[in-house]
């Protein structure tokens, strides 16, 4: 392993650590989930199941929303902070 993956390992695990950690958490309840889909369609039971799904999908679309606008939100910080005057030596 190079010097710089030797740095880049540790900065990379510290990033997406905070965004990974609730999609690992959050594994289980879906394999629950997707479960439950499979036992109701083995059944013919459809209707709640589905609606289930559809709220699911609405809670992931929600994280992934509140994901976005967190990583949007650091940029704009992020790039108010770069200095946009170039010094004359550098011309």
């Amino acid at each position: 392993m190079t010097e710089t993956a030797a740095r880049l390992k540790p900065l990379a695990t510290a990033l997406l650590l905070p965004v990974l950690l609730p999609l690992h958490l959050g594994m289980p309840y879906l394999h629950v989930r997707l479960g439950r889909l499979r036992a109701a369609r083995a059944s013919g039971d459809r209707g709640a199941i589905s609606i289930e799904l559809a709220l699911t999908i609405i809670v992931l679309v929600a994280i992934a929303g509140a994901v976005l606008a967190a990583v949007k939100l650091l940029a704009g910080k992020a790039e108010q902070k770069i200095p946009t005057d170039v010094p004359d030596a550098v011309k």
